[in-house]
């Protein structure tokens, strides 16, 4: 583990620790770090990444100018949930031993998220959990995160939860009204920093070769990589992808392929060689953003993206049998299509072809926030980060 200097000293006052392991994480975890920068500089605060995302993760946290002041990493070749989950509580608990924080921010479902709150909550550390409340009530979809954030929600002190049906989640399982926060989505928090900020000239470069590559040609943009899709979902989204490509000639697919050596061998296999599908590496966050805002369509077993792609006005085909946002299925942002190739190829030829279908789901309003919910938390935490400092 590498333990790099503080950026600020420890003080008599209350300690932040925020944990973030994926990119999904930083994501969404760094518009809170700024937000304490922004509203409270005094406040001591210590960002540590796990590293179960190594380059995705270190790539947003130089996107958002912050520098972890600690850092491991987690994932290894062929590193099983149980071994991930052992070093990680371990590493975890030096972390908090060095750091001697008062409250831990985790965020979301990962394995480093759980295990972040399972290790504060052996140390007396106040956790407060972001992105709480979300729900499918199938441990198997998806898999392990419905079971990590359903560990979470008892360990937590507080719980800010993304939306109203979220909260009423958290509510149904028992946990006290006043512990929840209604919050709306740190995500948006992110995208809208990125879309206030100046172009970098990486943002150009990148502009530059999409206009070479595809020009005006419509496409669809896809992700795909959850542990449950790995196997027949991936094949099948593949299936479909090739069949749509062969029915619309004018249309061309991008695929940000994950860095995961089963999903990397996979999608390459099977799409790999196509004139029309290029296979691109995960991008920077802004440059992602940007692709997104050009895409015709978002295909993706993400969590995250269903959130993002509203703010564009972008429709969302979410390859997966369940998700746990179901408020973009309802507001008719994102539409759930499962992971069976017919059923995909045509939910997306019918946004292809029918321009009324198409519009329904690109106007549909976005209910996951105005971008201000790190704002909301900093301002519902500062009073208890107060009362900590009067007691000590």
């Amino acid at each position: 583990m590498t333990i790099l200097p503080n950026k600020a000293p420890l003080s008599h006052g209350s300690r932040i620790l925020i944990v973030a392991g994926t990119r999904p994480e930083a994501i969404k975890l760094a518009p809170i770090y700024l937000a304490f920068r922004e509203m409270r500089p005094e406040q001591t605060i210590h960002w540590c990444s796990t590293g179960q995302h190594t380059d995705m993760l270190d790539s947003v946290l130089e996107t958002f100018g912050i520098r972890a002041d600690y850092q491991f990493r987690l994932m290894k070749p062929d590193t099983t949930l149980t071994q991930m989950a052992g070093t990680a509580l371990h590493k975890l608990n030096d972390v908090i031993e060095q750091s001697r924080p008062d409250w831990l921010i985790c965020q979301g479902d990962t394995t480093s998220a759980f295990c972040a709150a399972l290790a504060a909550f052996y140390s007396g550390v106040q956790v407060a959990h972001v992105e709480a409340g979300l729900r499918t009530y199938d441990l198997a979809h998806p898999y392990p995160e419905e079971g990590n954030r359903r560990l979470i929600a008892p360990l937590a002190d507080r719980h800010y939860a993304p939306t109203l049906a979220a909260r009423d989640n958290l509510l149904s399982e028992r946990i006290p009204q006043d512990r929840i926060w209604v919050s709306g989505n740190t995500g948006i928090d992110a995208m809208r920093r990125i879309l206030e900020a100046p172009e970098t000239d990486r943002l150009k470069d990148f502009e530059t070769w999409f206009e070479s590559s595809l020009g005006s040609r419509r496409f669809v943009l896809i992700t795909g990589h959850r542990r449950e899709n790995w196997g027949a979902g991936l094949e099948n989204l593949c299936v479909a992808v090739r069949q749509v490509l062969e029915e619309q000639d004018d249309v061309a697919a991008v695929y940000s392929v994950h860095l995961n050596p089963k999903v990397q061998t996979l999608v390459r296999n099977s799409l790999g060689g196509e004139d029309r599908i290029h296979l691109i590496p995960p991008l920077d966050y802004p440059e992602f953003i940007w692709l997104m805002s050009r895409a015709t369509i978002i295909l993706t077993d993400s969590g995250g993206i269903q959130e993002e792609a509203p703010v564009l006005g972008k429709p969302v085909l979410v390859f997966r049998e369940k998700t746990e946002r179901p408020e973009g299925i309802a507001a008719g942002t994102a539409k759930l299509v499962g992971v069976q190739s017919e059923t995909i190829r045509r939910a997306v030829l019918e946004l292809l072809t029918d321009p009324a279908a198409y519009d329904r789901m690109a106007k549909a309003v976005n209910p996951y926030g105005d971008g201000y919910a790190s704002e909301s938390i900093v301002a519902d935490l500062c009073p208890m980060l107060d009362a900590f400092r009067q007691s000590a």
